[in-house]
């Protein structure tokens, strides 16, 4: 590492609002403890942890609290380019002279604005690919009709069409202007040097799209093992613990369940809710509510096996690796970056949406000797430190800004 090296991050939000944000926030704290002075940029929130880099922060900027069209086309004009972003980062730039940036979540709130003042500033350039929006413009490759690549070889104007952000049409148009003027400019491609994805099946996805397998490289998350701490003791039930929306497949979950009988928890809340728990048999369903912190760990690490139902294309879930830490393995669907973190000997996997193999699947884990979930929880947490350890993720993110000619 050079004695002046120097790290600037940006991202939306700077509180732990989402995964993306605990990765950003998480880095932060990692690159410091290892010598490196880091600077961050984000948008001010109330809920902003403190920063003494916040006078370069950009304005709160909420789509969901908009009054009057003044207001909507304003918040529209700078999710769009925001010059205000540009003036404050070319004053960020100036006092901190950073060696690399580092982009986890920006697009709408401080938008891809930035990467043309980074590029003339002449500071190389890393995105953490946290999901697919630089391929798709509503991000996920989703929309209310359930999985969709139209637009990898059609217009944009498809994300309007069929109202692919939030079913909204307001939205939609947004980011189709959006997304359409990041592709004729050309500013993902042209202006960042690496995307970092932690999945394979990410890094393949982007290919498929158009992205030069050179430009992409493949750095897997990590989980600290040490903070989690094994009881290699299986209880009766399964376990959800998650967002209660339609692409997380929870209704797949249940009605698999209740097929094959077994004891399911379902810890999370979310807009399927209401619905979840009026299906048929749903109150033979312990529902837990919100958790987190110890009274999630807790359920985590008395499960038989968690459960990852999902039926959209799923990055690298976190969850699947903090099962493994906590000793238990994982149930998850065949789709996305999921398949790639289980095995034989740390869990199984099924067709995502299929009722019938999911309540096999569940009935053979219930049914397995606990013997035999212990051994697969031992394997799932030597995988972890095996393969998802801290030290080997921030050799794989030094590696790419070497690559990007940073002293390091």
């Amino acid at each position: 590492m050079s004695p002046d090296s120097r790290l600037l991050l940006l991202n939306s939000y700077h509180y732990r609002r989402g995964g993306a944000d605990v990765v950003y926030l998480d880095q932060q704290s990692r690159f410091e403890a290892l010598g490196w002075g880091v600077a961050t940029m984000a948008m001010h929130h109330p809920r902003n942890l403190p920063s003494k880099w916040s006078e370069w922060f950009v304005d709160e900027l909420e789509f969901g609290e908009t009054r009057g069209l003044t207001d909507k086309l304003v918040k529209a004009s700078k999710a769009i380019w925001s010059f205000e972003a540009q003036r404050k980062l070319r004053g960020l730039i100036e006092a901190f002279r950073p060696q690399v940036a580092h982009l986890h979540n920006v697009y709408h709130h401080l938008s891809p604005s930035v990467l043309p003042v980074l590029a003339q500033a002449g500071i190389p350039t890393v995105l953490t690919a946290h999901d697919l929006k630089i391929a798709c413009p509503a991000y996920k490759m989703l929309n209310a009709g359930g999985l969709c690549e139209r637009c990898k070889t059609g217009s944009v104007i498809n994300v309007v069409r069929h109202r692919c952000v939030r079913d909204s049409l307001g939205a939609s148009v947004v980011v189709a202007v959006e997304s359409g003027l990041q592709r004729t400019l050309g500013i993902y491609r042209r202006h960042v040097g690496r995307v970092i994805v932690p999945s394979r099946f990410y890094r393949d996805k982007l290919v498929e799209w158009g992205w030069s397998a050179d430009q992409l490289a493949y750095v897997p998350n990590y989980v600290d093992a040490d903070a989690f701490t094994p009881s290699f003791q299986p209880g009766s039930y399964l376990l959800f613990a998650g967002r209660l929306a339609p692409e997380k497949g929870v209704g797949t979950l249940v009605k698999a369940a209740l097929a094959a009988g077994v004891e399911l928890r379902v810890a999370g809340t979310g807009p399927m809710e209401a619905e979840l728990r009026a299906l048929p048999g749903a109150d033979r369903i312990d529902w837990l509510g919100f958790l987190n912190g110890e009274a999630l760990a807790s359920q985590i690490r008395g499960a038989r096996a968690l459960v990852l139902p999902s039926e959209w294309y799923e990055n690298a879930p976190m969850s699947v690796l903090e099962a493994y830490a906590s000793g238990v393995p994982v149930v998850g669907s065949r789709i996305g970056g999921i398949p790639e973190l289980i095995t034989e000997d740390t869990g199984w996997v099924f067709p995502p949406g299929d009722v019938d193999a999911l309540a096999a699947v569940l009935k053979r884990v219930v049914d397995s000797p606990d013997a035999s979930i212990v051994e697969m929880g031992r394997r799932a947490r030597e995988r972890v430190l095996r393969e998802f350890g801290l030290e080997r993720h921030v050799a794989g993110v030094l590696d790419v800004y070497r690559g990007l000619g940073v002293a390091c």
